[in-house]
């Protein structure tokens, strides 16, 4: 991982692109890191665009704004791509990483220019697969870990597993479940 990283969350409420945040920098801070995990939103309801943020650094993190040139962005809902300008400020240098069926050639004409790396995802198919409903914030948290280099896979696992264990203390028939989405997501995203 770089020293710095961030990343914004494009998504819908109800669809856990906070959750997703949230989940990332607890992960991160467990393995030493500074982090910062944030939403932005109004009093829009459900379904209403929101927009989420991680900071990840090896060093403190003096900066308490809004991500407006993030290196990496997450789309947990393709349908944004037409409605919200998700490529504002994002560095070509850095990626987006789309949740949708289809191709990453399909994605690119919806991505205003942007000529930086593009990935994809079917989170459906792999929430489906694994957890028997749609839960899309699980296989994205592991795809951007996966595509930012954020910490090994193995580590990333292992913190994930003791979060969940956390998390779901009074359900603990969910974890499994969970745990093979992010499994399943570190090999389905492209």
């Amino acid at each position: 991982m770089s020293n710095h990283t961030e990343i914004r969350w494009h998504g819908r409420g109800g669809q856990g692109a906070k959750t997703a945040a949230l989940l990332l920098a607890d992960v991160a801070f467990q393995t030493g890191k500074y982090v910062q995990g944030f939403p932005e939103y109004g009093p829009e309801r459900m379904g209403a665009p929101i927009t989420a943020y991680n900071r990840i650094s090896d060093t403190v993190i003096r900066s308490h704004s809004n991500i407006y040139d993030p290196q990496y962005v997450v789309v947990v809902d393709e349908s944004l791509l037409e409605s919200v300008d998700v490529t504002s400020g994002l560095k070509e240098d850095g990626a987006i990483l789309v949740n949708t069926e289809r191709s990453k050639e399909e994605i690119i004409p919806h991505l205003k220019g942007y000529k930086g790396d593009v990935y994809v995802i079917d989170a459906k198919k792999v929430s489906m697969a694994t957890l028997g409903k749609y839960f899309p914030n699980t296989p994205l948290l592991a795809a951007i870990v996966k595509v930012a280099g954020i910490m090994d896979k193995e580590t990333f696992l292992r913190e994930m597993q003791a979060s969940f264990r956390h998390k779901f203390a009074s359900k603990p028939e969910v974890i499994d479940g969970n745990m093979k989405a992010l499994e399943m997501a570190f090999e389905e995203v492209h």
